[in-house]
């Protein structure tokens, strides 16, 4: 019985969980005596307490789970889109030579006369300068930095300044404006000659032209041929005694620069006469009149004091052209 039991014991002991032992030993005590199944009822109870102590070592130890620690978060910084800066306007410019001699639509001027250059831009931006640059041939002549103003108007920008020719020749005048931020970049151009003043008889061009046209400007009669011809001659005479400078059918400076300042005009007497003809013996000149406006002037020779002219008002009641006894039309 004790071995059985202690046989019994060990299997309890070793296999406490399933408790098959323990129940074959009650079965077997109970058939023998009351007493024996107490004490093996007990001796269970103290061997599955063994067991309990006795398994406990074997369990295994849970293992701890490894927590990953989740990755920082980035935080993308959020970008202010900055305005779009103001577009630049687009402008534009022209250049005017209100000083400036036209014949046939060109721009012309003679050497040593300053000539006023006005640029015009449009729109108007406050702030903003060109540069001004004057070639004669390939040779920059003049440069200069202008401050672009206000127009007295006020509806566009304004720049001005003057211009000499040193000597004949082509000049071309260019203005440049760079890029800015509220204006775009732009260029403008204009050419004008710079006349040779050296003429005699026979000489053509420009400023045969521009004689001729400043003489009928102050109403001196000269047919617009182009070339240095007698007409010619004569006109540049009447005008000489039209200034009180003598006789004379050449040109020199200072009858030039009169010419071009378009000095000179005939003194009328009797300006309330209507149509008429006005001769002037201490000018030598004769006048076309219409209700105190000169038509035309033409150079005149009066009578010599043999046979001195008659001086007087008078009336036009037959004109027959032909010539007079000494040749003269």
């Amino acid at each position: 019985m004790r071995r059985h039991l202690a046989s019994c014991s060990a299997v309890i002991t070793a296999t406490a969980s399933l408790g098959l032992c323990a129940g074959a030993a009650a079965g077997t005590s109970s058939a023998t005596t009351g007493h024996a199944v107490t004490s093996a009822s007990g001796l269970a109870s103290s061997s599955g307490s063994l067991a309990s102590v006795a398994a406990a070592p074997a369990k295994k130890p849970t293992p701890t789970t490894k927590t990953t620690p989740a990755p920082p978060t980035k935080t993308t910084p959020t970008k202010t889109t900055p305005a779009p800066p103001p577009t630049a306007v687009k402008a534009t410019a022209r250049l005017y030579l209100p000083d400036a001699f036209f014949v046939h639509r060109k721009a012309l001027i003679v050497p040593d006369r300053g000539m006023q250059v006005i640029g015009e831009v449009r729109p108007y931006v406050a702030g903003q300068t060109v540069t001004f640059k004057v070639f004669l041939g390939r040779k920059v002549i003049q440069k200069q930095t202008l401050r672009v103003k206000l127009s007295p108007n006020k509806k566009y920008g304004r720049f001005t300044t003057v211009v000499t020719a040193p000597k004949p020749g082509i000049l071309h005048l260019q203005v440049v404006h760079k890029r800015t931020a509220p204006m775009q970049g732009f260029t403008s151009s204009r050419g004008v000659a710079s006349l040779d003043t050296h003429v005699g008889f026979g000489a053509t061009g420009g400023f045969v032209q521009l004689i001729q046209q400043k003489l009928a400007a102050v109403h001196i009669y000269i047919p617009q041929s182009g070339v240095y011809d007698e007409k010619t001659g004569l006109a540049i005479d009447a005008y000489h005694r039209l200034l009180r400078h003598g006789t004379s059918q050449s040109l020199d400076g200072l009858t030039v620069s009169e010419l071009l300042a378009g000095r000179g005009s005939f003194p009328i007497r009797y300006p309330n006469d209507g149509r008429h003809a006005e001769g002037n013996l201490g000018l030598q000149l004769l006048a076309l009149i219409d209700h105190g406006k000169v038509e035309a002037i033409y150079p005149i020779s009066s009578g010599k004091p043999s046979t001195p002219t008659i001086l007087g008002r008078f009336h036009v009641y037959m004109r027959t052209p032909g010539y007079l006894p000494d040749g003269m039309y």
